[in-house]
């Protein structure tokens, strides 16, 4: 048993020493033990210092749901560029962007009538971002349920036509990354109403995009195919897309739905921005940034204010500890990443025609929870090569629960992949993020102030580590 135990002892030291072993076969040994102790500053600071939790309060209870093109949004652009302007930064400025402006109308209505088991049965639904309304007197029609879009080409105008269709396909359980289950069921909300009305379909519900049951309804934006006719969509609660189910293998099943929602002209909105200059290398751009816009439901807090004010924060910690940057620190708070990512798009537009070069970005939509490291993307012929200079950096961010993987930047940043950087998305742990989800429990008081510190502390130690050493 003792020699049990000095083994076990022994290849735990193994395991701690190693990292630190192969940082000093590198030339490293004294700089991980400056970086060591500024990132330890950086978490030190975060923890007690930062205003993010403050600024969250504000956008989400006083400010409130931030869709495009509403005055909610609007107040949101004005508060952060105000709060840009308190933290000493070099410049802060904001950066128009055409917006699409959809408003979701009265409560929507959808229920099960006539059944001959349950009688008339009311479904708790809202409709799908950028869906049309129902014509005024609603839709009954016959429902018919399928998995898959692919089901919905197989049953064809003969099985569609006339027909309210039910996509009802869930997230998979089995996915531990439950963001990989959301990606494998999100194309029936996204393209399901254009799918169907290709076969004549009157409208369309969907089980909402979340991994547990419950009754709350889940919204999110779909996409009209402009070759076929726009009929309205509207997504129904788990619970209720299970009890639709059920009755259909049954009887035959007629729903009434109504909605009056529209699209208005489009407006005009704005990024916000803020950035120190770079003291030796301002021509390479570390972006830290989220989404500022939020759906009308909730109060965007996980989605995605604790984003955005993560992002802030980062800028104001590296300041608060008088550190002076190599290169230029760029926070931004893109509009309209919901509904037409119209911010991200003018942002790439405007940095492509400047010839900017990001050297990395940053995004946190992903939710307030307890960070788990970092995914990272990047073209083909470049990522392998950085890619490989950031895990090095991997000993100075474990201690913190942090670990690096392959995987997607963000869609607000996506678009600079081409610039031959990096695109960083925080990664905090997903178990709960798909309970509020795109809901009305999207709400300030369920983001942990903890929880969400130390997802800015980590962002704002891979921004350290990334200015102070670069990727070449």
């Amino acid at each position: 048993m003792f020699f049990l135990r000095l083994k076990v002892h022994f290849t735990l030291c193994l395991i701690f020493i190693f990292p630190l072993f192969s940082w000093a076969q590198n030339g490293k040994a004294g700089q991980n033990d400056e970086d060591a102790f500024f990132i330890r500053g950086i978490y030190d600071q975060a923890l007690t210092h930062s205003s993010a939790y403050e600024w969250l309060h504000v956008l989400t209870k006083k400010i409130g749901a931030r869709l495009s093109g509403s005055p909610q949004a609007a107040a949101a652009v004005s508060y952060t560029r105000q709060m840009l302007d308190t933290l000493g930064l070099d410049t802060v400025w904001l950066q128009p962007c055409e917006v699409p402006h959809w408003e979701r109308g009265a409560p929507e209505v959808v229920r099960v009538v006539s059944s001959y088991k349950m009688g008339s049965v009311t479904l708790n639904g809202v409709a799908l971002g950028n869906s049309v309304g129902t014509p005024p007197s609603g839709i009954t029609a016959e429902v018919v349920e399928v998995q898959s879009l692919n089901d919905v080409d197989e049953l064809g105008e003969a099985g569609i036509a006339g027909k309210i269709v039910f996509y009802n396909r869930p997230l998979d359980p089995t996915q531990i990354n439950t963001f990989r289950a959301y990606g494998g069921a999100v194309d029936q909300r996204g393209a399901g109403a254009s799918r169907a009305a290709r076969y004549g379909a009157l409208g369309v519900l969907v089980r909402s995009m979340t991994t547990g049951l419950d009754d709350v309804p889940h919204t999110g934006s779909l996409r009209y195919d402009p070759n076929y006719p726009a009929i309205p969509a509207i997504a129904i609660t788990t619970n209720d897309a299970e009890l639709l189910s059920k009755l259909l293998e049954e009887e035959a099943v007629r729903v009434y739905m109504h909605s009056s929602c529209r699209m208005l002209a489009n407006e005009m909105s704005y990024n916000v921005i803020g950035e120190i200059k770079g003291s030796e290398h301002p021509e390479e751009i570390i972006l830290v940034g989220g989404h500022l816009d939020s759906w009308d439901l909730g109060e965007g807090a996980h989605d995605d204010g604790a984003g955005c004010v993560q992002s802030m924060a980062v800028l104001q910690t590296l300041l608060q500890l008088g550190y002076r940057p190599k290169r230029t620190l760029r926070c931004v708070m893109f509009m309209n990443e919901e509904n037409g990512l119209g911010g991200g798009r003018a942002y790439w537009k405007a940095s492509n025609d400047k010839k900017e070069y990001h050297l990395a970005a940053i995004e946190s939509d992903r939710g307030g929870f307890t960070p788990r490291g970092f995914t990272c993307d990047g073209e083909d012929n470049v990522f392998r090569r950085k890619f490989r200079r950031v895990n090095r950096w991997l000993p100075l961010l474990e201690p913190y629960g942090l670990g690096l993987s392959q995987g997607s930047g963000g869609a607000d940043i996506n678009g600079l992949k081409s610039q031959g950087g990096l695109l960083f998305g925080l990664y905090p742990d997903s178990q709960r993020y798909f309970d509020y989800h795109h809901t009305s429990a999207d709400r300030f008081e369920t983001v942990n102030k903890r929880e969400m510190e130390m997802g800015a502390a980590a962002m704002a130690s891979l921004v350290y580590l990334l200015d102070k050493y670069g990727l070449d």
